[in-house]
């Protein structure tokens, strides 16, 4: 049986795909975007969080560790990354959540029956599965055998993603995807790999692929002020979704938000928010009036 490596799974999701859903959070992703909102999805290792506001002094992960990892300092829990097997029994024995771990390994069929736990809600909201991340195309094998079990169920189901990988890969997945939400972040690739540390060719040639392909696509944009917000950047951005083969695309604008501060720390990793803010309602209008210039329609959220 396939597995992979999760992080997370959402149910009652409405904001990714149609109908109620259920969304997967892949561990791993090929890119380190400086605005991430999951960067506990990034790294494609099992990783140990802690939150040392919840830290209560109790000593049970320090008593329970059996490496002697833990160790208990008047500023919280401190975990000795040498000694530390990430077994997760410290986060296992802490009564307030203080200590999390991120990331366990399930199988297709663990995925399956958290599924059909909800197929009710799917019938009757058109709803289904997403598979988001991190970068689902990072574990190809895993997520292709999932959405081929998914459809001999009759499942909607959706994969949101950034577009990393060879184009055979996508173009495969494709096949058994009945809705892709493609992350499209800006136009230039020297800017794209200053805030992703990847440049963005091979997005753009797998976006081009996929529409030439017939699938469907809904193109999601993060808005970050100070990054891509531009009107050079956004007009390129308008010409380019307006001139992929296939139907007119759909195009939702996400506005930014630092929401994902306290993640990084829980990480024990700095935030640096140093040159991005959120866009203001003048923004979005004028990205939205831009879009609407070239025949694309372009939605704030989604």
């Amino acid at each position: 049986m396939q597995s992979g490596l999760i992080f997370d799974v959402k149910r009652f999701a409405i904001n990714d795909g149609p109908g109620i859903r259920v969304t997967v959070f892949f561990k791993g992703c090929p890119q380190n975007c400086a605005w991430c909102h999951n960067p506990e999805s990034i790294s494609p290792r099992i990783q140990k969080l802690y939150t040392a506001d919840k830290g209560i002094g109790c000593r049970s992960c320090v008593e329970a560790c059996p490496e002697q990892a833990c160790i208990l300092t008047p500023q919280g829990i401190v975990t000795d990354k040498d000694a530390c097997m990430l077994c997760g029994i410290c986060a296992d024995v802490c009564p307030t959540k203080a200590t999390e771990m991120s990331g366990r390994k399930v199988t297709v069929e663990d995925v399956l029956q958290t599924l059909e736990k909800d197929r009710a809600f799917f019938d009757q909201s058109g709803g289904g599965v997403t598979f988001s991340g991190g970068e689902p195309l990072h574990q190809p094998d895993f997520l292709i055998a999932l959405l081929k079990e998914c459809g001999e169920r009759s499942l909607h189901r959706v994969v949101d993603t950034a577009g990393i990988a060879p184009v055979e890969t996508i173009l495969e997945v494709a096949k058994h995807t009945d809705l892709f939400l493609f992350d499209l972040k800006m136009m230039d690739s020297s800017r794209h790999k200053k805030w992703t540390g990847a440049n963005n060719e091979i997005i753009l040639g797998n976006l081009t692929a996929l529409a030439e392909a017939g699938a469907r696509i809904i193109i999601r944009i993060p808005v970050i002020k100070g990054v891509n917000h531009d009107s050079e950047n956004i007009e390129q951005t308008a010409r380019f979704v307006a001139g992929l083969p296939g139907d007119a695309k759909t195009v939702n604008l996400l506005a930014y938000h630092n929401i994902a501060a306290n993640k990084f720390l829980k990480l024990g990793e700095a935030y640096d928010e140093a040159g991005m803010s959120e866009p203001d309602s003048a923004v979005l209008k004028r990205i939205v009036a831009t879009f609407a210039g070239h025949g694309v329609t372009a939605t704030v959220g989604g």
